[in-house]
């Protein structure tokens, strides 16, 4: 767990057995992660997003009839991405010999002023992980929240993840404009490999629970959320994929309806949101 680089992990391993860890998320590499202007938080092996996930288009939104501006945050994309928290350093506010917390208040000028916690803790063979915001600015604002990690391949992998639909890309931006029901080849209800040729799309209906199965290593991680939504990033020709649980789709700020209708919350001053994730591990078998 790294708090000066977004208060993002370093590394999820599974150490029992004899045959050393095994990664149940990317790990970082030595030297990764710094960079002459700061750090990557895209090589880390997952990363908090608050206050909101993803992609917002058009370099902001409109709420409550007031246009709020984001500024871009990455030279890589054209529009700003994932929030704040991920690019911030976070300080540690209680530490134990199995768990820590961290907080961070932070400010985009004209849009979000807020305070965050993210809580890690690890019980027998689970990662727990809580993460809250509170609305420290001065007028409501649409917030959400989620989680941002990278698993490893391993040679093969198969995921489970039942949702009812999908959100369908401009192929020329990624932004979402359609939902559409699951077709068969991106359908998770069962134990599914991969899609192969790409995928970046945000699934909705979805239970809370998945499964990633790694049948060459014998281990499966069980994936739970108190959220209804996940991103599924397949990116061709690497050996990673991300499965993102959180409240709200892509560009949730900008889709018909407004934010709330898609699983954001608008919280008044003084007002907080939480969520809960959980990663818990087991060998051969994937009796959980």
């Amino acid at each position: 767990m790294v708090p000066a680089m977004g208060g993002g992990l370093a590394c999820f391993d599974w150490l029992a057995g004899g045959s050393g860890p095994v990664a149940l998320m990317r790990a970082v590499e030595p030297g990764e992660v710094a960079t002459p202007t700061g750090f990557e938080p895209n090589r880390l092996a997952c990363y908090p997003l608050v206050p909101w996930s993803n992609r917002v288009t058009g370099g902001g939104f409109t709420h409550g009839g007031e246009r709020i501006t984001l500024p871009l945050n990455r030279a890589d994309d054209d529009y700003p991405i994932h929030g704040s928290g991920w690019q911030r350093a976070w300080r540690v506010v209680r530490q134990a010999a199995m768990s820590v917390t961290l907080a961070l208040h932070d400010t985009i000028a004209g849009a979000y002023d807020y305070e965050a916690t993210l809580a890690y803790a690890l019980d027998d063979d689970a990662l727990r992980v809580e993460l809250g915001v509170t609305n420290t600015g001065s007028a409501a604002r649409p917030f959400g929240l989620g989680l941002h990690p990278f698993f490893p391949c391993h040679d093969s992998v198969r995921l489970h993840a039942p949702a009812r639909t999908v959100w369908l890309n401009d192929s020329r931006n990624l932004a979402p404009r359609v939902r559409d029901a699951v077709p068969p080849a991106w359908d998770f209800s069962t134990d599914t490999d991969l899609p192969t040729g790409g995928l970046n799309n945000g699934f909705q209906g979805w239970t809370g629970r998945a499964r990633i199965t790694w049948p060459a290593r014998g281990l499966a991680l069980d994936v739970s959320g108190d959220v209804d939504t996940y991103i599924l990033y397949v990116p061709e020709g690497e050996g990673f994929f991300c499965f993102e649980p959180v409240d709200h789709p892509v560009d949730a700020l900008n889709l018909p309806g407004g934010a709330t209708a898609h699983g954001m919350a608008v919280l008044a001053p003084g007002q907080a949101l939480a969520r809960s994730f959980a990663f818990r591990v087991s060998e051969e078998g994937y009796d959980r």
